[in-house]
Formats: structure tokens, C-alpha cells, sequence
């Protein structure tokens, strides 16, 4: 039994969507960004100044959600990627978080789109792109399409990011089909398991039946009137530790109150004041 490291503790830009106020909206017909949306407010800090605030709250790692980079520019890309340098915060995941590969019909364009991203998450430095396996019902047939599609996807990836996909959506609503898609990418692809996608009776159990196969997590936790649910966020950090699970966890934080760092802090204090 040993408490879990805080180098094991990740932020994403989610977490802080309050903070850094503007969002850039996805579309995905076109590879072009859209233009600024203070989607959450005006906020109080820009993603290129993100790191600093970050590494001075204790974090040195981070996700980024495609939509808070306000461009796709080499030049905007490369400063990004320095700021993370000098301040010393590894990228572990750019998050792509749009495209519907098994579409019937725009299934081939956001396949496509999703590999521009990718390219994107390359010249980031990211060490993992998380793509989104599909949103259709979990047919054999719209699962063997997400087959098809992520190992292209993987196939095509010519840099050194690591691609992973997420227990999200309908097609990938129950373990069974995690473990088709994973099965059959035969690691191409890898896992992020997210604790707050998937609810009712059987959720414990359904999220410790794919951590032992997981490379990342989404420690979502839930607050109500600004308290932590203990019982929960603890139970899912335990079944993800008895599962074999060894990766870090990416704070997500969504609630009114307390305040994001506050959140955060209550998440990563009590994730790492565990013994497991």
C-alpha cells in the first residue's frame, strides 16, 4: 500500500474553461478554426499563459481541448509549445473532441478532419491525441466502420503522438464494446478511461473491467453545494488502482462551487492522500 504520486496528477483546459473564458468552435466541413466565442466569459488568462499559472499551482501536466487553441498556425503552435517547455509542463493530450468516424454519410470527412488534428497534436508535442471512437449505436456493423477507421487514423500517424481513444458516447457505452474496438485495433490505439461517462448499478464494475487497460484517466468528480462526493471519486480511484491501472489522472472539474483551482485542489489532494 502507497499513497499515489502527485507526478501522476494531470490538468485539462476543460477543468479551467472559466479561467481561460473563450472557446474556438469546431466545424467539422472545414479545417479552419473558428473565430473567438467567450463561451464561459471574458476569463482571466490566455491558453499561451496557461502554463506559467499552472506550474506555479503545483500541476506539471496538462490536456488541452481542441477547441480552447484559437489557431492552427506553425508559428502560434511552436510558442505554445515552448511556453510548456520553459515552464516545464509535459503536453500529455491534446484532446480532439469532435468527428463521428462511423457516420454513414460523413463518416470519411471527419476521419479525415480527425487526421488534421492529429498532425496538429504532432507539431504540439503532444505526447497522446485522444479521438473519439464514433456516436452511433453499437452495432457489429458501426464498430467494425470505428475499427476501420481509428486503425487508418493510426496507420497514417507519422509522428511520435500516441493515439488513444475514450469510453464515450453510445458506441463505446459498455465494456463489451471497449473490448471489440481495443481487441481488434491489436494496440494500435490505446484507452483513456474517463470515471463520468458511464452511470448506474453497474458502474463500478463496467469501469474496472477496461482499467487494466487503460493509459489515461479522467478523474471526473462530483461536488454537490461545493462538497466532494468521497464515496464515489474514492471508489473509482480504487477500482482503477485494483485494476492494474498505473497512468496518471487528469483532473476534471465542472462545478459552480468552490472555484476551479479550489476544485482541483480538493481533487488532487484527495486523490493523492490515498493509500491504495
Amino acid at each position: 500500500m502507497a499513497p499515489i504520486s502527485p507526478e501522476r496528477i494531470a490538468v485539462s483546459t476543460w477543468s479551467l474553461h472559466r479561467l481561460l473564458g473563450a472557446t474556438y468552435p469546431h466545424d467539422t466541413s472545414t479545417d479552419a478554426v473558428g473565430p473567438e466565442q467567450q463561451t464561459y466569459g471574458e476569463g482571466e488568462e490566455s491558453l499561451l499563459g496557461l502554463p506559467s499559472v499552472l506550474a506555479n499551482h503545483g500541476y506539471h501536466r496538462l490536456e488541452i481541448v481542441s477547441f480552447h487553441l484559437r489557431s492552427r498556425d506553425p508559428v502560434y503552435l511552436a510558442e505554445l509549445r515552448d511556453q510548456l517547455k520553459v515552464c516545464n509542463v509535459r503536453l500529455q493530450t491534446l484532446l480532439i473532441d469532435a468527428g463521428d468516424v462511423t457516420h454513414p454519410e460523413h463518416g470519411a470527412r471527419d476521419q479525415k478532419w480527425i487526421a488534421g488534428w492529429i498532425e496538429v497534436a504532432n507539431q504540439m508535442g503532444a505526447e497522446h491525441a485522444r479521438i473519439i471512437a464514433g456516436k452511433q449505436k453499437p452495432t457489429r456493423d458501426a464498430l467494425d466502420r470505428s475499427v476501420k477507421a481509428l486503425a487508418a487514423l493510426a496507420d497514417g500517424n507519422k509522428g511520435g503522438t500516441r493515439l488513444v481513444t475514450e469510453n464515450w458516447f453510445d458506441l463505446l457505452a459498455e465494456p463489451a464494446q471497449v473490448h471489440y474496438l481495443l481487441d481488434r485495433l491489436e494496440g494500435r490505439i490505446g484507452l483513456l478511461g474517463d470515471f463520468g461517462n458511464w452511470s448506474g448499478e453497474d458502474k463500478y464494475s463496467d469501469l474496472k473491467s477496461i482499467f487494466g487497460r487503460a493509459e489515461l484517466c479522467h478523474a471526473k468528480a462530483h461536488f454537490l453545494h461545493g462538497e466532494l462526493d468521497e464515496a464515489d471519486y474514492g471508489a473509482c480511484v480504487t477500482l482503477a488502482e485494483e485494476a492494474g491501472y498505473k497512468g496518471p489522472y487528469t483532473l476534471i472539474f465542472d462545478s459552480d462551487i468552490p472555484n476551479e483551482w479550489a476544485g482541483l485542489a480538493v481533487e488532487r489532494d484527495f486523490i493523492t492522500s490515498r493509500d491504495v
